[in-house]
């Protein structure tokens, strides 16, 4: 088993001012987190939050604490938060099985035991996509279905951002301490999510961008609402977005993309919003 771990330090807004291209991409883009019998992990000092993807095809892999979060188990108060975009797969974590269909998500919670990836088939291999974020207290695990997401009909066809937010990991579905996830779908002739865009103080958030087609891309906007810059992204990039930074995208094409949030409370419209006339 290959694992990849990568470290990611806070940056402070006046200093992304003078960020060229390739800073940008290297301190916020997270690319080749889906690559075959590989588990990468990367954790970002926003908020400690940790994001990781992991295919597991011809063996399983293993959920190991890495040195750097000196700890006896990958769960020792943290929690996690997996969805599922590949083909059908199998989590055990500790004496518990769990099977993940595509876009089901799985929440597990803080405590000592081992988990571990696999796909119920080579041929569809799972694609597992997660977040980690610190855990005071240990809350029950649970499967998440799209039946049992809350549902979300946003924007329209007129303003290119009809899209269907789906909650799945939030407080008001299942029990956690501060992380919270869902899945976004845009509708075919749309391009924009997150309009308008918005900043939230007491949270960090990152997005995971995926069924974009081969040959489009995604123009990901970030930075403080006064002075944003862009990020270009391909199929399953993520990238992670600080308190003072908005996050929203277009699309040469519609696509989906997961939203991981962490931070000092689960309300989900804890949201600074800015109009699009005052972006700059």
């Amino acid at each position: 088993m290959k694992l990849h771990f990568d470290l990611r330090y806070a940056s402070h807004p006046e200093d992304v001012k003078n960020y060229d291209t390739q800073r940008i991409r290297r301190e916020f883009l997270i690319d080749n987190l889906m690559v075959k019998d590989e588990l990468h992990l990367v954790y970002s000092m926003y908020d400690r939050f940790i994001v990781g993807g992991a295919v597991p095809m011809e063996q399983s892999l293993d959920l190991i604490p890495v040195d750097a979060l000196k700890a006896p188990f990958f769960l020792h108060r943290r929690e996690l938060g997996i969805i599922n975009v590949g083909g059908p797969a199998r989590i055990i974590s500790g004496n518990q099985e769990y099977e993940l269909q595509f876009k089901e998500a799985l929440y597990l919670g803080s405590s000592e035991r081992n988990v571990s990836f696999h796909s119920l088939g080579k041929d569809q291999p799972a694609r597992l996509y997660f977040n980690s974020a610190p855990a005071h207290q240990s809350f029950p695990d649970r499967k998440v279905d799209k039946n049992m997401a809350e549902v979300v009909q946003l924007g329209a066809l007129e303003t290119s951002n009809a899209r269907t937010i789906n909650k799945l990991l939030v407080n008001s579905v299942v029990k956690t301490c501060q992380l919270q996830m869902g899945l976004t779908e845009l509708k075919p002739g749309s391009v924009w999510n997150t309009m308008p865009p918005h900043t939230h103080a007491r949270r960090m958030e990152a997005y995971f961008y995926f069924d974009v087609p081969a040959d489009q891309a995604i123009c990901h906007f970030m930075g403080a609402p006064d002075e944003t810059r862009h990020i270009w992204m391909s199929n399953e990039q993520a990238v992670l977005s600080p308190s003072w930074s908005i996050h929203s995208a277009a699309g040469t094409s519609n696509y989906c993309f997961i939203w991981g949030m962490a931070g000092e409370n689960l309300d989900y419209g804890d949201m600074d919003v800015t109009t699009p006339g005052q972006l700059r």
